[in-house]
């Protein structure tokens, strides 16, 4: 980016209103540097999210004086819905460069690349693998510190959120922490990581392992890795296999949605008990150094208080672990709970 203030227009046409989908733009909005001044959704212009105005074109966003527009979608397989093509090229036109996180490569796209070459406007794919990458070397036995990694029942349930809180309450404490990023609403919060469901099959432990010798060298001696997937998904268990054994955790969280029982998206797919999925986890983690999971971390944002409250509890006894809502409650009792299993 240029050196022009980076403000942020987020694309979230279409998904703006869904968590699920648009979890790249809540994410980046929760806890990303830099301000997002306008989110476009023609669907819902002339509404805000979060004191955010929510505007129909680009041209209506040019009076919050964006810099770059940032895709701010998750959309099934990683492509851009038809209708998007216009909205890119209307961005550039307007002189704005374009962020996004989604397996269809804006930087690749002959069309975009010429018309950002001749407005002077840059295309950035968050989730383009780096160059050289390859299977682990070993390094990732010897980095000199603990490392903790997210783990889920399901997709998009705050497997990032989760990693981003603990290391925010731990660098609140003094810690040296360091939250490594495995996937585009990372990188666009963190602005370095690695998108590891880019990545080549067979590279992608080699590429968690380069992510935790970056973290250390970034002054990490307490790294919480940003999960990804699920082990009992139908869809991409494959990704979280492969960040599994690449990052090699000392300790793992685990992450579930209170009440929920079936994979979303996945009719026929059940989500097995928390206290059989604390086993597979430990089961499945690497010989060379086995990971135990620390706490629960509970996604309670369907219920109100009382019942997250009851939920916690819940999770707490059926599987001997403390858990706890860390968005909703804080981080602080189960950053106790990991720092007590390291």
């Amino acid at each position: 980016m240029s050196e022009r203030a980076r403000r942020i227009l987020m694309l979230g046409e279409g998904f703006s209103h869904d968590p699920h989908y648009g979890k790249t733009m809540r994410g980046i909005i929760r806890y990303g540097p830099d301000p997002v001044v306008a989110i476009l959704d023609s669907r819902r212009a002339g509404a805000e999210h979060e004191g955010i105005p929510i505007v129909g074109t680009v041209a209506e966003a040019l009076v919050y004086e964006p810099s770059v527009a940032v895709v701010g979608v998750a959309t099934q397989g990683g492509r851009f819905p038809p209708a998007w093509r216009e909205l890119l090229k209307a961005c550039i036109a307007h002189g704005l460069s374009i962020e996004s996180g989604l397996h269809e490569f804006v930087s690749e796209d002959p069309e975009l690349t010429e018309l950002a070459r001749r407005h002077g406007v840059e295309l950035r794919d968050l989730r383009k693998p780096p160059e050289g990458l390859n299977v682990p070397s070993g390094a990732n036995l010897e980095v000199p510190a603990k490392i903790v990694l997210t783990v889920g029942s399901d997709c998009a349930i705050g497997k990032k959120t989760v990693a981003i809180e603990l290391d925010l309450e731990a660098r609140r404490r003094g810690l040296r922490s360091v939250f490594v990023p495995t996937g585009q609403t990372g990188i666009a919060i963190a602005g370095w990581g690695i998108a590891v469901d880019a990545v080549v099959a067979d590279f992608l432990a080699g590429a968690a392992e380069r992510l935790v010798v970056e973290g250390h060298a970034r002054g990490g001696e307490l790294l919480f890795v940003e999960g990804q997937g699920s082990l009992v998904h139908p869809l991409y268990s494959g990704v979280t296999l492969g960040l599994f054994h690449g990052s090699v955790p000392h300790a793992l969280v685990l992450c579930h949605r209170a009440g929920a029982t079936e994979i979303e998206g996945c009719p026929g797919h059940p989500i097995p008990p928390l206290s059989t999925l604390v086993r597979l986890h430990e089961e499945v983690s690497l010989p060379a150094r086995r990971a135990r999971v620390a706490g629960i971390a509970l996604n309670t944002a369907d219920l109100d208080d009382r019942d997250a409250r009851a939920a916690v509890q819940r999770a707490a006894d059926e599987t001997g672990l403390p858990a706890d809502d860390p968005v909703r409650f804080g981080a602080a009792p189960l950053l106790d709970a990991v720092l007590a299993s390291l």
